[in-house]
């Protein structure tokens, strides 16, 4: 058995692999100066209950992690089975990332996308550098789980939907 060396890791051998792992997807959002401003990340995982503790990968190079970052409060939207076209409306470059959604915005500027698994209200607790990435460790603040919306699964650079 053979396994790929470090020199043998480039971009495409490893998006393969990191594509093998299926992920859910979250809308990460915030009210700024009026405007929804949002994104999508299917690095979305749970980290502690004692705090509440979530996290989520950003690329270094993201022109709109740095608006959200300064927000007060972001939401988190778990994404449903119906959010395939939103998925990638959402991670788009340009264009209204929000088109066709309907969303709600909290007291504090988070917004959040119905139809969605579940809403986690956050507050950006720490960044951490990682390589071509930062690690953002969010508090999560209050939740609402909605029952009998499955989340969609993003693996292989497909979206999927979860089968009993």
């Amino acid at each position: 058995m053979s396994l790929a060396s470090t020199t043998d890791l480039d971009q495409d051998t490893l998006r393969r692999a990191y594509g093998t792992f299926p992920s859910g997807v979250v809308a990460i959002a915030a009210q700024i100066d009026g405007e929804r401003v949002g994104l999508a990340a299917s690095s979305f995982v749970s980290v502690s209950i004692d705090p509440p503790l979530v996290a989520f990968c950003i690329q270094n190079t993201s022109s709109t992690w740095p608006r959200l970052a300064a927000a007060s409060h972001l939401g988190i939207s778990v994404l449903g089975e119906a959010h395939d076209v939103a998925v990638r409306t959402l991670a788009a470059k340009t264009g209204d990332r929000f088109a066709g959604l309907t969303t709600r915005t909290s007291d504090d500027g988070a917004v959040f996308v119905e139809g969605a698994s579940a809403w986690l209200d956050t507050t950006v607790e720490q960044q951490i550098p990682a390589g071509d990435h930062a690690i953002v460790l969010l508090r999560i603040h209050g939740l609402d789980v909605h029952s009998g919306v499955a989340p969609i699964v993003f693996q292989g650079s497909r979206f999927r939907r979860l089968v009993e």
